[in-house]
């Protein structure tokens, strides 16, 4: 356990041992970047938020060296802008955990919770960090919809809420009902790669949080 008011009651710690790769990973680069975060990085935004919103993984130079998901890196620029956009946030994203941006109606959090080489984890260290994000979901009472950025972080979405991933296709823009109180949300994830390819523009994104703000009670 963490001790933050906004904490889980179950999130990994620091020297986390589960991913033996992971791990190693870890411990590679806080030797080359002693000042970096280095570590499983925790969900941010308050835990009574009806929105959950989860990644794939820490981005090696944005949140694996921050310590706040998404932030220092583009992926980070175009969802906080978007957050902003639509009420999700409030103050100005500036790449740093201490820019003072506050979450609002929303809490952000990755499927696995330490960065992998290559951006890719495996699927045992999917498993790992599995019971991280099933208790994420359980601790947020007001819990509406779960946004996936990306196919992994909405296969494992389903797996934490006891689903089947074939019974709910991911798709860019789906909004599924994976319950009579939850609704399970698609969309591409915004790295670099996505909107460089045209794969997702601002616009697709923004059409998201659009429609999920409308669908908020």
């Amino acid at each position: 356990m963490t001790g933050r008011p906004d904490a889980p009651p179950d999130e990994p710690r620091r020297d986390c041992p589960l991913c033996p790769r992971l791990a190693a990973f870890r411990a590679e680069w806080r030797a080359r970047e002693p000042d970096w975060h280095n570590a499983p990085v925790p969900s941010f935004g308050p835990l009574d938020a009806p929105l959950l919103i989860v990644g794939l993984a820490p981005g090696l130079r944005g949140a694996n060296r921050t310590g706040r998901p998404f932030t220092g890196d583009w992926a980070g620029d175009l969802l906080y802008d978007t957050l902003v956009r639509y009420g999700f946030a409030r103050g100005t994203y500036d790449r740093r955990p201490d820019d003072g941006l506050v979450l609002a109606d929303c809490r952000i959090t990755n499927a696995v919770r330490c960065v992998p080489p290559e951006n890719r984890p495996t699927t045992a260290e999917n498993r790992a960090c599995l019971p991280f994000l099933t208790a994420e979901i359980a601790a947020m009472p007001r819990l509406q919809i779960v946004l996936a950025l990306g196919g992994l972080a909405h296969g494992m979405a389903l797996v934490a809420l006891g689903l089947r991933k074939s019974a709910f296709a991911f798709r860019h823009g789906a909004i599924h009902a994976v319950s009579e109180r939850l609704l399970l949300a698609d969309s591409y994830h915004c790295s670099r790669y996505n909107t460089n390819t045209g794969r997702l523009t601002p616009e697709m994104f923004r059409a998201v949080f659009a429609e999920l703000r409308a669908r908020l009670t």
